[in-house]
């Protein structure tokens, strides 16, 4: 695990953007793999509020990424964890196994760059346990420690306390989604070592050949990763990398623009391609679709969430609107 956020070092622009360009592949970066990215190529480019936290958890795992053998040492640990606690949980099962109603993906997050506090003393486990009971079939983790405030004793604590509801027959139990900056295969290890299903994977900040890697190494290890779009240039690159589970940001994490229209876009081009994802089919007697189509921001109300589950959406995130409730499980079933 990393060091607390306390502890950890500040660094200085120039040091981020030297992160990000070894990230990138340093002088070896191309336009091939990315040439998705905000600001690659442009010298006078700024960091955006995504790249910076991206690049602070590069140099932060820096370390630990670079050792092979950590990063067995973890697997370890999840074999160990998943012999005690149960098996890993596929996330595109777990979302397709809801059809013909939307699943839900409730989130747990405890602070935010934009909003600053939102509610950092609630107890993951116990919210997460009240999501499930509420209909969430995905709890949604943020773990990242210097702007959202979260850890992987959150994670781990929604998992246990998850898995104990349901073993007492209170609930299913629902996947738990690592939602962080991943970068390294070594994030994916730690994830999976602390009871996580499923690992979030922003094609936004990630080299082509990069994505590709992670997806693969997660399903070596029995995770199906969510892999987050925004821009149809990202659904290119995810797309030719293996992704099975799309999920689409609304909100441009670069400007922070909100587009409810950005999933219907995605739909649409999926459908174009002749790319089989519509929800419905998941229970239509048929076999089901290879791809699974998530919409992970900006949902304020029913209606918006009718209009994505009438262009084949599987499953919608709902965030800070819960963390602030003062009964979620009201809010969910509101």
């Amino acid at each position: 695990m990393a060091a607390s956020a306390s502890a950890r070092p500040e660094y200085t622009p120039a040091q981020l953007s030297s992160a990000l360009e070894g990230y990138y592949g340093g002088p070896a970066a191309s336009a091939a793999t990315c040439g998705h990215i905000h600001g690659f190529g442009d010298p006078d480019h700024e960091l955006s509020v995504l790249q910076r936290i991206t690049a602070t958890t590069i140099l932060d795992y820096a370390s630990r990424s670079s050792d092979p053998s950590a990063v067995d040492g973890l697997l370890e640990g999840s074999r160990r964890f998943r012999a005690e606690h149960g098996p890993v949980l596929s996330l595109r099962d777990v979302v397709q196994a809801r059809s013909p109603c939307m699943a839900l993906a409730a989130e747990f997050k405890r602070a935010s760059p934009s909003k600053g506090d939102i509610a950092p003393h609630l107890d993951a486990g116990d919210q997460a346990v009240a999501y499930s009971a509420a209909g969430a079939c995905v709890i949604s983790v943020l773990t990242e420690e210097r702007w959202f405030k979260g850890s992987l004793a959150d994670l781990t604590c929604a998992r246990l306390k998850t898995t104990a509801a349901a073993s007492s027959g209170q609930t299913a139990r629902p996947a738990i989604l690592r939602k962080d900056f991943i970068t390294s295969k070594y994030q994916i290890a730690e994830a999976a070592a602390g009871g996580a299903d499923t690992v979030l994977l922003i094609v936004a900040t990630t080299p082509s050949n990069v994505l590709k890697e992670l997806i693969d190494f997660a399903r070596s290890i029995g995770m199906e990763p969510l892999v987050e779009v925004h821009a149809l240039v990202e659904l290119d690159v995810a797309l030719s990398a293996g992704a099975r589970v799309l999920g689409v940001n609304n909100r441009n994490l670069h400007t922070f623009k909100l587009d409810l229209s950005q999933t219907e876009k995605v739909a649409e081009e999926l459908a174009r391609r002749g790319l089989a994802f519509h929800h419905d089919k998941c229970c239509s007697g048929e076999s089901k679709p290879d791809m699974t189509l998530c919409a992970l921001s900006g949902m304020s109300n029913s209606h918006d969430v009718q209009r994505y589950r009438t262009a084949g959406v599987g499953m919608c995130l709902i965030g800070e609107s819960l963390m602030r409730a003062s009964d979620p499980s009201l809010a969910i079933r509101g």
